[in-house]
């Protein structure tokens, strides 16, 4: 094997050996950064989930809730038993839609029986006063993974005939003869297309401000005609908002073109396929196969996960945070609690020095980004305890896991509605304990750090200071980061849509962003061209987590630079399968691993200083090309 130079490019210097080891399991796309620690942790957590149901002994009632969803789960031939029985009766509703009155008077059932609706209604908080929480209207979502596949017809007429055929199969599973099966899939394609005309595509999405849209009720009512939109709001609340946010003006200013007297038995047909095929991991093993067959396809996956697998994942998604609070306590200490702490402070008082010297923003913007930081909240490893809500999460054992499953959601979708006229919790976790991730939550002004991320490469008590500078330092610089990115920005120290920049200093940043967006629009990579402007928010949060981290390593004696380059590409070592990668292009606002390995150095002189990079090496971009925002 040919042995790449560091100052050509550092992700393939670094990695080469281990990802020359790494073999993709046949039930997953990608091996290696974030999945190994997510697979270890699953490995861990499904022990600990067989142990406890073996010896019936559960260290409180969720965590009992929690394994016997698992052990049923599971069962597969318990589940086989019930087949697609329970799905087929929850859809029977749709047999008594005859008008569009019948429609509206049951449209609410519909919604709590989570079958597909041209519309979703959901409360958020209110992205102008994060205190309070709003109603929010968006469309219905497309077959394909992203609007952008319905540009391209050969590929979008490719995968529609694949995606038809693993559902022709699920709906002659169903009882339907083929007759009648031509016509669902026929009907289900062509209400598809009237959503992909107008839906958002995911770059849209990644502008997430945009989907502040405050409208009157009254408006949007007569928007959504035939659809009795008053009615349904009265149903879900007790009353009808006087605003509702639309996130998506395109698709709802076109929405009588979408949902009508004419299409009705269109969207009947569309509505059975679509949850039907929704449903089926919760059925038979076999159709648990034909339901993920489409999405494995896209994703170049050989095999469908074990039951055992599946049962862990459906398990901890339902009862996610006592789940991750009992890793947390088990498996992560208060020394690497209090270490972490720290390096978190260090990072904000850091960057708040950078702000303060910043030559280039105005005295009034500083404060403001100041205070920002000064006001941001941390939630480090996992909460002190689980929310109210897992206590209303209790279900009847006997039915079936389909059954279960509906009653679990439709708890968790009443309790949405129940929060309009409430608070917003903004001690509520993004992520639970267990979880490999990070985040920013922009209209709250924090980050979530949970335990499972806190360990090698990212960050070890047992490492180096510089190492655990280049790891979870730079994803903590990272996370802080978003929130002065393209979106984040927007918002201020309580999380509110609100502009807080000056126009001179905003007309100076936009330019960064737009030099950011250059940077890495076009590149051409063996699976697909990548798209500047739709991961520049994840490009800026790259950017400014080794900024601050570069920061405080050209502060502190005894570091290595050598050593935080190497764990900052350590980090982000993986092998994924070309479909895949090419997936993730279209429908992921994080940039590539190996970009984002080798793209934020050739920004900063530490990179070309520590290595001696020159002109004539592949990790070199002119001085003038360098982007640093913060």
């Amino acid at each position: 094997m040919e042995k790449v130079r560091i100052q050509d490019d550092l992700y393939t210097y670094v990695n080469q050996a281990k990802l020359e080891e790494l073999v993709i399991p046949d039930d997953m796309p990608v091996a290696g950064g974030f999945a190994a620690l997510s697979t270890d942790v699953e490995k861990l957590m499904i022990g600990e989930f067989n142990d406890m149901c073996k010896e019936a002994s559960y260290p409180n009632e969720h965590l009992a809730r929690a394994c016997t969803l698992y052990r049923l789960a599971k069962d597969v031939k318990r589940k086989k038993k019930h087949g697609i029985k329970p799905a087929l009766k929850n859809l029977s509703i749709l047999k008594k839609l005859n008008t569009m009155r019948s429609f509206n008077l049951h449209t609410k059932e519909l919604i709590l029986k989570n079958i597909a609706l041209p519309l979703n209604i959901m409360v958020e908080a209110n992205m102008k006063d994060t205190t309070h929480h709003c109603v929010m209207i968006q469309g219905a979502s497309v077959i394909l993974p992203d609007v952008s596949y319905y540009k391209n017809e050969q590929q979008r007429d490719q995968l529609l005939n694949l995606w038809s055929g693993f559902a022709k199969q699920v709906l002659a599973i169903a009882g339907h003869s083929e007759e009648e099966i031509d016509a669902l899939i026929r009907d289900t394609l062509a209400f598809d297309a009237l959503i992909a005309k107008y839906a958002k595509s995911q770059e849209e999405w990644s502008e997430y401000v945009k989907m502040y849209n405050p409208m009157k009720t009254g408006r949007v009512a007569g928007m959504v005609k035939p659809l009795n939109l008053k009615k349904l709001l009265k149903d879900i609340f007790g009353f009808v908002p006087e605003e509702i946010i639309v996130t998506e003006p395109r698709y709802f200013k076109n929405f009588k073109e979408i949902f009508n007297q004419e299409t009705f038995e269109m969207y009947k047909n569309w509505a059975y396929v679509d949850t039907l095929m929704g449903s089926c991991s919760l059925l038979s093993e076999e159709l648990r196969d034909l339901g993920g067959a489409f999405r494995r396809a896209l994703s170049g996956i050989a095999a469908i996960s074990s039951p055992e697998k599946y049962a862990y994942q459906l398990a901890s998604a339902m009862y996610s945070e006592p789940v991750g609070l009992y890793y947390g306590e088990k498996y992560f200490g208060e020394e690497a609690k209090k270490d972490i702490t720290e390096i978190v402070q260090q990072i904000v008082a850091t960057y708040q020095k950078r702000i303060a010297t910043n030559d280039i923003l105005e005295q009034a913007t500083k404060d403001k980004a100041i205070l920002k930081l000064s006001k941001m909240g941390l939630k480090l490893a996992y909460p002190d305890r689980v929310e109210e809500i897992y206590n209303k999460m209790v279900f009847d054992e006997s039915k079936s896991l389909f059954d279960i499953v509906s009653s679990l959601k439709r708890i968790r979708m009443e309790e949405n509605f129940a929060k309009l006229d409430k608070e917003v919790d903004r001690t509520h976790w993004a992520m639970p304990g267990h979880m490999v991730n990070a985040c920013y939550d922009p209209f709250v002004n924090d980050i979530t750090f949970p335990a499972a991320i806190l360990q090698p490469p990212f960050y070890s008590i047992n490492q180096t200071r510089s190492e655990n500078l280049g790891g979870i330092g730079a994803v903590i610089g990272h996370e802080i980061s978003h929130a002065f990115d393209s979106n984040g920005a927007k918002c201020d120290e309580l999380g509110n849509l609100n502009n807080w920049w000056t126009k001179a200093d905003e007309r100076k940043f936009n330019k960064k962003v737009n030099a950011m967006i250059k940077q890495f629009d076009g590149i051409e990579l063996p699976w697909g061209t990548v798209n500047g402007k739709f991961t520049v928010s994840e490009n800026i949060a790259d950017n400014g987590g080794m900024a601050v981290t570069l920061d405080i390593m050209s502060n502190s004696e005894g570091v290595s630079f050598e050593e935080y380059f190497a764990n900052w590409a350590r980090v982000w070592c993986q092998k994924a399968k070309p479909e895949y990668q090419a997936l993730l292009l279209q429908v992921d606002v994080h940039g590539p691993c190996y970009l984002r390995a080798n793209m934020p150095p050739r920004n900063f002189p530490e990179w070309y200083t520590t290595f001696n990079v020159k002109k004539s090496d592949g990790m070199y971009i002119a001085p003038s090309k360098r982007v640093v925002i913060w």
